[in-house]
């Protein structure tokens, strides 16, 4: 393979300023949506004393998730040495510090009381996996950003690969404690699993992977820079497998529950009588998210089809983080097992929330500021190769 050539973008013409624009104005709209709720409450959202994590959190995980799984095509590149997966390496480690910065934005701002930021990150409870978290999360910002250092600045190549291992296995430990989260509440029966861990790691590297691709398709073509078919086929093939894997570990999620007498009726909740619970499960992350994308992955060869494919990988993912997050949390808490209980507090009724505009706005907001983050990075610095046509990488690269 020839040396690799990177250049930034120019960032002058109408299209780009456009695209700040509408960048900004949604970033814009995500704050405004957080002021309004910090100072309005909460009864305008519609979360409720049962569900207190809501739509903002769905985005905040999800861009958590995807951050992780992103860096994914450079371990490929300096971790496993395929030496194809290399001019994509820098993209891919600029993507996972945007996206964990709007995930981590949307995170702060829905808890609400955002200046009490300094107490939880100077007072720890370490029996408390959230405040495991806070650890990884910054670990991760410092550790990508070494990475980045060695990538950029020749002196430091050398150190590539072990800066890469290092950013390998604190992403895989940081989505093992991002769906810890989840695992480790036993008093939720949805969310009491094990098997959380290494379904979120499977979700990253797919979440991650079908948002790479669509910035990279994107971004090559605003900028006019050649994009190869050998690069798209090993990206193309790589998401199929990541897509099939994420159906294969909810089958596992649900068959292991469906084999235990005690979780038949969760699984009736969400399998069939959930209502817009069951209906996103098959509907959105089944079918949009995994079978559709693999028919489209491995059915046709054109790019379009490989975006929609893409595409449809992200919107299933966030319907299975919705299904996941809200659901677990609609779903009756548990307080007395083999108890009937009854109550004025709705025990044993499934809770009922409906997300608003300004939780919908904040979450798209923390999206919007993650891709507006790429886009000033892309203009200021050499991210971007300039130049992914087959001749230049080789056909037989792997």
């Amino acid at each position: 393979m020839a040396s690799i050539q990177y250049r930034e973008i120019e960032g002058r013409s109408g299209g780009y300023l456009a695209l700040l624009g509408v960048l900004g104005a949604l970033t814009l709209a995500g704050l405004g949506a957080a002021w309004m709720m910090e100072h309005e409450g909460h009864h305008i959202t519609g979360m409720t004393n049962r569900i207190v994590w809501g739509t903002p959190h769905v985005f905040a995980v999800f861009l958590i998730v995807a951050a992780s799984g992103v860096l994914n095509v450079a371990s490929i590149a300096s971790v496993f040495g395929r030496e194809l997966y290399k001019p994509l390496a820098r993209l891919s480690a600029l993507l996972a510090v945007t996206l964990l910065a709007g995930g981590l934005a949307v995170l702060v701002l829905d808890l609400g009381r955002p200046e009490r930021l300094t107490v939880a990150m100077t007072h720890y409870n370490f029996k408390s996996i959230f405040a495991w978290n806070i650890f990884l999360y910054t670990g991760f910002f410092a550790i990508v950003a070494l990475y980045l250092w060695s990538m950029f600045e020749r002196r430091m190549n050398g150190y590539t690969k072990r800066a890469g291992l290092l950013a390998f296995v604190w992403r895989l430990v940081l989505t093992t404690g991002t769906g810890s989260i989840f695992g480790f509440l036993v008093a939720r029966e949805p969310y009491d699993s094990a098997l959380l861990a290494p379904l979120f790691i499977i979700m990253s590297f797919s979440f991650g992977l079908a948002i790479f691709v669509l910035v990279l398709m994107a971004a090559c073509r605003w900028t006019g820079r050649p994009l190869g078919d050998v690069v798209l086929k090993r990206l193309r093939n790589l998401l199929g497998v990541f897509v099939a894997a994420v159906l294969y570990f909810v089958a596992v999620q649900h068959l292991t529950n469906l084999y235990i007498a005690r979780r038949h009726d969760v699984e009736i909740f969400f399998l069939w009588d959930g209502g817009v619970y069951t209906a996103l499960f098959w509907i959105g992350q089944v079918l949009v998210g995994g079978i559709v994308p693999l028919v489209l992955l491995f059915g046709s060869a054109s790019r379009r089809t490989f975006a929609a494919a893409a595409v449809g990988v992200i919107m299933g993912g966030l319907a299975q983080l919705y299904v996941l997050v809200i659901g677990g949390q609609a779903y009756p808490q548990l307080m007395f097992p083999e108890k009937e209980v009854a109550s004025s507090f709705f025990d044993g009724v499934v809770a009922s929330y409906t997300p608003s505009l300004p939780e919908v706005a904040l979450g798209v907001g923390g999206v919007a500021l993650a891709l507006a983050l790429t886009a000033m990075a892309l203009k200021v610095l050499p991210f971007l190769p300039r130049s992914l046509a087959d001749g230049e990488l080789g056909a037989t690269a792997a």
